[in-house]
């Protein structure tokens, strides 16, 4: 049942990618629309989960929010060291094809967790598996638009990013089919989902954002970063 339920998963996925390919000529407003949409995941979801799941304390602090910071450091200095490289070689200041090849399998990795959680809900019980069921395939869209914009927004070629668009799509149905063989323990899937939810943060704030008001600072741009959060923030509620 899990396996079936993530083909859901698959085709909402490739329709987020083909949706950001779609309004290419609106570049601006679907930077703002992904930034609201990693925003609204990291923020209402990914970050929520990740400190139920993970529980323990470290030093006074959750274990998911250390993670958490340490997701975003890690990002920051990735970017950094990759462009610090690249400029050594001759070539400025330009975007790094390689961080957003890693930011895309980053969300590979996250649907693949996404497949493993649908997979263990359903072991749980019906209900449980109905309602993860519900989360994953309609943020899945969002996954999908965002693994597409990452990948192309950083000067991958076309086929690149449809690459990583399928590995994403695939990604829950090859999840769910391990939860076969083995379970995964909710405190490792929390400790997972705050390092990335840090990471993913970085991207949305220090890149794709700025990148979107960079050429249209426009009230237009703001306003598809408010409904992208809100966008999320209706689909974790009806999750709920």
């Amino acid at each position: 049942m899990a396996v079936f339920v993530a083909l859901g998963a698959f085709l909402m996925t490739l329709a987020g990618g083909w949706v950001a390919q779609r309004v290419s000529d609106r570049r601006h407003l679907v930077l703002g629309f992904a930034g609201g949409l990693m925003l609204g995941v990291v923020g209402l979801d990914l970050l929520p989960e990740a400190v139920e799941a993970a529980g323990g304390v470290v030093f006074g602090v959750p274990a998911a929010l250390l993670l958490f910071v340490g997701g975003f450091l890690t990002a920051h200095l990735v970017e950094r060291s990759l462009a610090v490289r690249q400029a050594a070689h001759g070539a400025g200041e330009e975007r790094v094809p390689q961080v957003g090849m890693t930011a895309a399998a980053a969300m590979v990795g996250h649907s693949l967790m996404d497949g493993i959680a649908l997979g263990a809900a359903f072991q749980i019980g019906g209900g449980m598996g109905a309602a993860v069921a519900l989360a994953v395939i309609t943020h899945d869209f969002a996954d999908g638009f965002n693994t597409y914009t990452i990948t192309s927004l950083y000067g991958n070629a076309r086929r690149k990013a449809l690459l990583m668009l399928y590995a994403d799509a695939l990604a829950p149905i090859v999840g769910a089919a391990t939860t076969l063989l083995f379970t995964l323990p909710e405190e490792l899937l929390g400790c997972y989902l705050g390092f990335f939810g840090g990471a993913l943060l970085y991207l949305a704030a220090a890149e794709i954002l700025p990148e979107a008001h960079h050429e249209h600072p426009a009230r237009s741009t703001l306003l598809c970063t408010v409904v992208g959060v809100g966008f999320i923030w209706l689909v974790v509620g009806v999750a709920e």
